[in-house]
């Protein structure tokens, strides 16, 4: 006997613009981001706060877009990459992604990069303007 994963808890009214309204209307993979109860965000805030290292982000941003359908991209500013500010983390818009979570993913990614800046190093090597030199 199996049971019905438990579903994020809808935010209160006039608090968030998720459009969580709305995913009755998409198909059933768009609804897939309403598994990310606050329990299991916190858990994946502090999965990406404590990164390993380049694969391991990578890993996880994979594994995120195939469970809940978010989308992250991390790259290099367009500017010198000074500090981790430098470095421009965003997300697709997605409907039922809380407003709250749409920040918190990427300040974890930051803190993540600045605990282990062998990270940032390694997705700055990545990005290299002269590799293909």
């Amino acid at each position: 006997m199996s049971t019905a994963p438990s579903l994020r808890q809808p935010c209160p009214p006039g608090a968030c613009n998720c459009g969580r309204e709305h995913l009755a209307e998409h198909p059933p993979a768009a609804q897939r981001i309403l598994l990310l109860t606050r329990q299991e965000e916190k858990r994946l805030i502090e999965r990406l706060e404590n990164l390993k290292d380049l694969d391991d982000l990578q890993r996880l941003q994979q594994r995120m877009y195939e469970n809940l359908g978010i989308r992250v991209r991390i790259a290099p500013g367009f500017n010198e990459v000074r500090t981790m500010r430098g470095i421009v983390i965003e997300l697709d818009e997605q409907p039922g992604l809380c407003r709250k979570t749409r920040q918190l993913i990427p300040a974890a990614i930051r803190r993540g990069l600045e605990r282990n800046p062998q990270v940032a190093y390694r997705l700055l090597d990545d990005h290299d303007l002269l590799r293909g030199a």
